[in-house]
């Protein structure tokens, strides 16, 4: 089996501009925090890095074997959320890694399966669970008070007529499928066919972010790529909306020493505490190539920062206690 970029099933956005961000070298060890359809870890091992790739779904994992398989070794896929990838590397026996990279939100396998309830493009269960077990969207839609919905809604989907839509979904439960909710939300909007932009995308956005913790997870993510790395590895994150772009751009910029005071989401920093990232480049979006081959591509965002040998900085847990 070639391990050649171009052979995974979903090619993956800013592909080039993260393999530049990362400068792979032979025999280096990478971590690839969110393997999907493999594609970044594709390009990792051709590039003659070890690889060890994280996902929390299941179905990646699986189809993920064959790769594996493949790869003489230099491959090892971890089930687990990539917020534990520090731990998981030191039960492994693995020391500090020279990169990790994250490709934030839900993935193309995902969205493109009608069956795992995360689009409503196709009509399916609605479900948007990436570890496919716990609380499902079914779950949430039918059984959480009107003013939860509305501020899921609203905080994690930035829909500014949250508690309309709220209002909606209560009175039209029992909601069972993806296509029935999404039409519950169009009415609720006064959707029109000709729209440029389905008025849904905003609630299933937030709804599955809710689901999966996807900012805590981003958020200890960061941290935990802190601790594994190296000095002088390289962490790149790849994010599609702004609110992941947010907490990324805010991480780096304070673990870089520009803004030393905290905030809400991470601690403040310890008095004497050193930079523990410096900028590698400017963020950077997809050329008109890329979107043009592969619309996914228009509102991600890459950064890209070079670990120093300063010590981690205190955990938002460890500070808080």
């Amino acid at each position: 089996m070639s391990l050649a970029p171009g052979t995974a099933p979903h090619i993956p956005v800013l592909l080039d501009e993260v393999l530049a961000g990362l400068a792979i070298q032979p025999g280096e060890t990478h971590v690839d925090g969110t393997f999907g359809a493999g594609g970044y870890t594709r390009a990792m091992l051709a590039a003659g890095a070890r690889v060890v790739a994280f996902d929390r779904d299941p179905d990646a994992i699986a189809e993920g074997q064959p790769l594996v398989d493949a790869s003489e070794g230099r491959l090892t896929l971890v089930p687990a959320r990539f917020s534990t990838l520090d731990a998981a590397l030191a039960e492994r026996g693995l020391g500090a890694v020279e990169g990790v990279t994250l490709d934030i939100g839900v993935s193309s396998m995902q969205l493109d399966r009608a069956e795992r309830g995360f689009s409503f493009q196709s009509d399916g269960p609605l479900d948007m669970r990436m570890e496919q077990e716990g609380e499902s969207a079914a779950d949430f839609v039918n059984e959480a008070d009107e003013g939860e919905i509305a501020d899921v809604l609203f905080h994690l989907g930035e829909e500014r007529q949250s508690r309309r839509v709220a209002r909606a979904i209560v009175a039209a439960r029992p909601i069972g499928r993806t296509g029935e909710l999404a039409t519950v939300i169009r009415r609720a909007l006064g959707y029109r066919e000709h729209d440029k932009k389905d008025p849904a995308t905003r609630s299933f956005q937030a709804i599955r972010i809710h689901l999966n913790r996807e900012m805590e997870e981003l958020e200890e993510g960061l941290a935990a790529a802190e601790r594994a790395l190296a000095p002088g590895g390289r962490l790149a994150v790849v994010s599609f909306h702004s609110l992941e772009d947010r907490i990324v751009k805010r991480f780096l910029k304070e673990r870089s020493g520009a803004t030393p005071a905290g905030s809400r989401h991470l601690p403040q920093q310890a008095a004497g505490a050193e930079p523990s990232f410096e900028a590698v480049a400017k963020p950077v979006r997809a050329s008109e190539a890329e979107l043009a081959r592969n619309p996914r591509s228009r509102s991600a965002t890459l950064r890209v920062a070079r670990r120093t040998a300063a010590s981690p900085w205190a955990s938002k847990k460890a500070a808080a206690r």
